[in-house]
């Protein structure tokens, strides 16, 4: 099914409880949704009427006319009302309908569907024609009806009303009797009224058409009404109306309204209305000079509320914060919530004066923050949040309503990436930096597909400088780019979650040169060190991963050492716990990179079943030079033989520092002392030389 609604399972229950028969054809006359009300009227259900025009049920002709009706409609662009005729399949015959009809387009005028109301007037409609045979068929059938029935004198004072009737002016006749027409009327309709009565001296009828009356508690109801003159037998004239109470249809119509184009959950503008009130926005600019602005707000660490306390207080926060948002802007101004915490805030009538206007939309949003960073009561919960502001500026048409939202939406990345809780207004290069992390993720995800990736291998060596083995490091050879370093694309890699099938691509192609190199006695006893980043060791199948590469492989695992950072295995330790403990069962070794870098713990270090610490090459660097630096890796080598651990250091590119790290304890070694990581024939080169020296 079209989604012609956000929300068609709200609709489907919103309509079925509706006593009136309601249904929705698309732009091609083919049915999209109908209630159980209409199902009865019709005596056929609506799956055998979905996605079709209802052409089995009809003659071609009178099918010609429902569909040039239809088309009508839609072009005409505003509500009508007709009679037709449709046919109910139980009773296999014919019936009389009002029908209701309005159309509805997309924001750029294009048809999406018709709403439809149909009531069954035939037997309503027969009433009307023995009525104006005979005021005595009239009486026989005048408390029966469910239409409320009135009769007036010509001066409009009531003279007599059916039960329907009274219960929807919620009079008693007595008290009926002592009103004239007038008394229900709403001045607004005073007009209205005059045109329709009189009609009477012309054609001595008037309607159908739809108002509204004042009942006895001060309440309007919305009604239609047909009306005609009738003349007694004494010669009297009176007006009959035929009046149906529509207050159920309004209230439906207003309710498919607010789901078709507002926020359930907040009551705001959906996109849909968005778009349209911008596009409006747009149009006041381009005629007064005076420039708007539009806001993009990201709640800042959204997530984390919902995933702790659950989405009902994700919900408590989102409803006030869209209290608060309606709260910092004009009348005029829009505050529209895209889904989930994303919010957009439309100012319009701004400066002429550019920096006037953008001074005018910062004061803004500094009220918005300030009230945004109040304290939250959710429940029993006590809450604080911050938000992340984008601001652009617009003025008419310069620029396409998609090209404003993006940079809304660029201009709140960078109040993120700022540090969150921060308001930035669009910056162009930011946009082209971020137009260019998409091709650049767009050629990764291509890279993959192609083969593009390749293994350089940096040697690892012992005190005596023989070869341990190596580190494996990714490299892109780019068509255009050329050879193109991690650092420019790990990063990204991360952020999109291309780092999870690169990661497990590494892992393949290190299994896969590990079991080559047991081929030869000069590399069989070589290991390999693959890093692993967080996402990919957090993967619920990260175990049957490196399970399914040994074996496909048929790699020794005793020569596969995994490197994780210190984050990874501090973020939910049992767990991290548990997943090395069955690694390290299959014969893998863990090494923890970059150690002292980040928060190091050794309670926890003491618990990890690790076989390696590798000091990083930040405090290698300068321990030549560096007290600080010198007492750091004493500090880290002796740890690592009180518990038992092997010790290697990355980034040693001198005699100093190679003998500095094998006296104090050190005996593995890995830099540009040894060798640069290299491809794999010119490994193999580095690893003869190093075996003849």
């Amino acid at each position: 099914m079209p989604k012609i609604f956000e929300n068609i399972r709200a609709m489907q229950a919103l309509v079925d409880v509706l006593p009136i028969a309601i249904f929705v054809k698309d732009a091609e006359s083919k049915f999209q949704l109908m209630n159980k009300a209409c199902e009865a009227q019709w005596g056929m259900n609506f799956s055998d009427l979905q996605g079709t025009d209802a052409s089995q049920f009809f003659p071609p002709d009178q099918m010609a006319w429902f569909l040039s009706k239809d088309r009508e409609i839609f072009s005409g662009g505003c509500q009508v009302d007709f009679e037709e005729t449709f046919w109910n399949a139980s009773l296999k015959q014919n019936r009389l309908g009002h029908t209701y009809k309005k159309p509805i387009y997309d924001e750029s005028g294009k048809p999406l569907y018709l709403i439809c109301v149909t009531i069954d007037i035939t037997d309503s409609k027969k009433s009307l024609q023995e009525l104006q045979l005979s005021e005595e068929k009239l009486r026989t059938m005048f408390d029966m009806s469910p239409l409320g029935m009135a009769r007036n004198s010509m001066d409009g004072k009531f003279v007599e009303a059916n039960n329907t009737f009274l219960s929807i002016v919620g009079h008693s006749l007595d008290e009926l009797n002592r009103l004239s027409y007038w008394d229900l009327t709403p001045e607004s309709y005073a007009q209205q009224e005059a045109e329709q009565l009189e009609s009477l001296r012309t054609k001595s009828k008037y309607g159908p058409y739809e108002k509204e009356y004042i009942n006895s508690s001060g309440q309007r109801v919305p009604v239609r009404l047909n009306g005609v003159q009738i003349e007694g037998s004494d010669g009297e004239k009176f007006i009959w109306s035929i009046v149906e109470d529509v207050t159920e249809r309004k209230i439906a119509e207003q309710q498919i309204h607010q789901l078709a184009f507002f926020d359930p959950l907040t009551k705001l503008p959906n996109r849909r209305l968005l778009l349209d009130r911008l596009q409006q926005a747009f149009s006041v600019s381009a005629r007064n000079g005076q420039h708007g602005a539009i806001m993009f707000l990201d709640l800042d660490n959204f997530k984390t509320l919902n995933d702790s306390k659950g989405h009902e207080f994700g919900d408590l926060l989102l409803i006030e914060v869209s209290k608060r948002l309606l709260s910092c802007v004009g009348d005029g101004d829009t505050v529209a919530r895209l889904g989930g915490d994303e919010f957009v805030i439309v100012l319009e009538t701004l400066s002429i004066n550019q920096e006037e206007a953008a001074s005018q939309a910062e004061l803004i949003a500094e009220n918005i923050r300030t009230s945004l960073n109040s304290a939250y009561q959710l429940h029993e919960l006590a809450y604080h949040s911050t938000s992340s502001i984008g601001i652009v500026l617009f003025r008419g048409h310069l620029e396409s309503l998609d090209n404003v939202l993006k940079y809304a939406d660029t201009a709140m990345y960078q109040a993120k990436t700022a540090g969150r809780n921060a308001i930035r207004f669009f910056d162009p290069n930011m946009q082209a930096a971020l137009e260019a992390r998409a091709e650049l993720e767009n050629e990764m995800r291509q890279a993959l597909s192609e083969q593009q990736f390749c293994l350089y291998y940096q040697i690892q060596v012992d005190s005596q400088r023989q070869p341990l083995g190596a580190e494996v490091l990714i490299r892109w050879a780019h068509p255009q780019r050329g050879l193109v370093p991690p650092v420019q694309f790990i990063p990204l890699a991360e952020e999109s979650g291309l780092i999870i099938p690169i990661g497990l691509w590494v892992l393949q192609a290190a299994c896969a040169q590990l079991k080559a190199w047991q081929h030869s006695p000069q590399t069989a006893a070589l290991t390999l060190a693959v890093n692993v980043s967080a996402k990919q060791f957090q993967q619920a199948d990260f175990v049957a991963q490196v399970k399914q590469v040994l074996t496909d492989s048929g790699a020794n695992p005793s020569l596969l050492k995994l490197e994780l950072t210190e984050s990874t295995l501090l973020d939910k330790v049992e767990e991290a716990i548990a997943k090395m403990q069955e690694i390290i069962a299959m014969g893998v070794r863990f090494s923890i990179d970059d150690f002292g870098t980040g928060y190091s713990s050794l309670q926890y270090l003491k618990r990890l079943p690790l076989y390696q610490i590798k000091i990083d090459l930040a405090f290698v660097r300068d321990i030549a030079s560096d007290p600080n630096d010198v007492a750091i890796v004493k500090a880290i080598i002796a740890m690592t033989e009180a518990l038992g651990l092997n010790a290697i250091a990355e980034g040693v590119e001198s005699e100093e520092q190679f003998n500095f790290l094998d006296k104090h304890g050190c005996h593995a070694h890995q830099g540009f002392l040894f060798s640069r990581p290299v491809p794999l024939l010119e490994f193999e080169q580095v690893l003869s030389k190093f075996m003849q020296d």
